[in-house]
C-alpha cells in the first residue's frame, strides 16, 4: 500500500488521505508507506513559484508515523524521478520499486515530466498494470478548501488562528537559539530567544503573537525550565522597526522564567495574533508597548502570574 505526495504541513486534508491509506492497508494485510519529496517538485519544474515550507521533511514523516504509516521513503526529485514521463514514474517507482498493490493519492495528484500525469492517468496505469488505485477527495471545511497554500495565506495574514484550524494544530517553527542583539535585555527588560530561518521555511506575517516555546533538545538547561514543557511566551516576528535590525527573526520572551538557552533547539508554537509591528520613537513606547503585549499573551493563553499549562 503507497500513498504519495508532498504533504506539507502534513494538514487535516493530508490527515484525511493518510488515514484512508492506512485503514485500506490494514484491511488487506499490508504495510503502508508514504512517499514524499524534498525538495519540492516545483524547484525542478518552475523554481520561481517553490512555496515555503510549513514544516520540514523529518516533521513530515514524524506525523506520518504517528498516523499509522509504517514508513516513509523521501525522494529527492531532481535526481531519482524529473523527466520520466508519467507512465515510467507509474512503474519505475510504484509497480517495480515498490511493489505496489494500491496506491492512495488525492485528486489533485500530478505527476510525471512537466506534471503530465493526473489521478485519472494514474487510474488509467493502474487498470493497465494491475494495481488498485484509489483517489481521495479533497477535504473542505466551511466551503473552503483544506490545502498547503490556503495555509500560507493565512501565515501571509498573521492568521494563525485559521492556520491552526486547516492544520488541525498550532503552527510551530523548530530551530536553534542563538545570540541576537543583545538589546531586549539589556535595553528593555525583556530577554528574548531568538531564532532566524532560511526565507524557505514559513514563518506568520511580521508581528507579535501569544504562543507557547517548548525546548526540544536533552542537553542540561541552566535555569528554571524543563524539556518537552510548554511556556507561554510573547513572540515577535520580524525586523525590529525601532531599531532597524536585520535580518528577519523570531524573538520570544519568557513569561515567568528564565533560563540560558543559547544552543538549545526548541519548538515555538503560534496560538494568537497580538499585534502588527510597529516602529516606535522611543525605548520608553516600546517597553510600554511590550508590556501590554505580554498581558494580552496571558489573556490569549488563559494563564496568570507563573501558572503553567498542564
Amino acid at each position: 500500500m503507497v500513498t504519495i505526495g508532498v504533504f506539507d504541513g502534513v494538514h487535516r486534508g493530508h490527515r484525511a488521505l493518510i488515514e484512508e491509506a492506512v485503514r485500506s492497508a490494514r484491511a488487506q494485510g499490508l504495510p503502508c508507506v508514504m512517499v514524499t519529496f524534498d525538495p519540492h517538485p516545483l524547484s525542478v519544474f518552475a523554481p520561481e513559484r517553490t512555496p515555503v515550507l510549513l514544516i520540514p521533511v523529518e516533521q513530515r514523516m514524524r506525523h506520518a508515523m504517528e498516523l499509522g504509516v509504517n514508513g516513509v521513503l523521501v525522494l529527492d526529485f531532481r535526481h531519482e524521478l524529473a523527466g520520466l514521463s508519467p507512465e515510467d514514474y507509474f512503474t519505475v517507482l510504484l509497480r517495480d520499486g515498490l511493489k505496489a498493490r494500491t496506491v492512495v493519492v488525492g485528486e489533485n495528484f500530478t505527476f510525471g515530466a512537466h506534471a503530465a500525469g493526473t489521478a485519472d492517468t494514474m487510474r488509467e496505469l493502474g487498470a493497465k498494470y494491475g494495481v488498485d488505485i484509489n483517489i481521495v477527495d479533497l477535504l473542505y471545511d466551511e466551503d473552503t478548501r483544506i490545502c498547503s497554500s490556503q495555509i500560507r495565506e493565512y501565515l501571509g495574514q498573521g492568521d494563525v488562528r485559521s492556520a491552526a484550524w486547516a492544520l488541525g494544530r498550532d503552527f510551530l517553527v523548530t530551530g536553534e537559539i542563538v545570540h541576537g542583539a543583545g538589546r531586549g535585555g539589556r535595553e528593555l527588560g525583556f530577554p528574548t530567544a531568538n531564532q532566524y530561518f532560511p526565507e524557505s521555511v514559513a514563518l506568520p506575517a511580521d508581528g507579535v503573537y501569544a504562543g507557547w516555546f517548548t525546548i526540544r533538545d536533552d542537553r542540561p538547561i541552566d535555569g528554571n525550565m524543563e524539556r518537552d514543557v510548554a511556556y507561554p511566551a510573547a513572540i515577535s516576528v520580524g525586523t525590529n522597526p525601532t531599531f532597524g535590525d536585520e535580518p528577519r527573526s523570531v524573538e520570544s520572551f519568557l513569561l515567568d522564567r528564565e533560563a540560558d538557552l543559547y544552543g538549545h533547539t526548541a519548538d515555538v508554537s503560534f496560538v494568537g495574533h497580538i499585534r502588527d509591528m510597529v516602529k516606535y520613537n522611543s525605548v520608553e513606547e516600546l517597553t510600554a508597548a511590550i508590556t501590554a503585549d505580554v498581558e494580552k499573551t496571558r489573556e490569549i493563553l488563559g494563564i496568570t502570574g507563573a501558572e503553567q499549562p498542564e
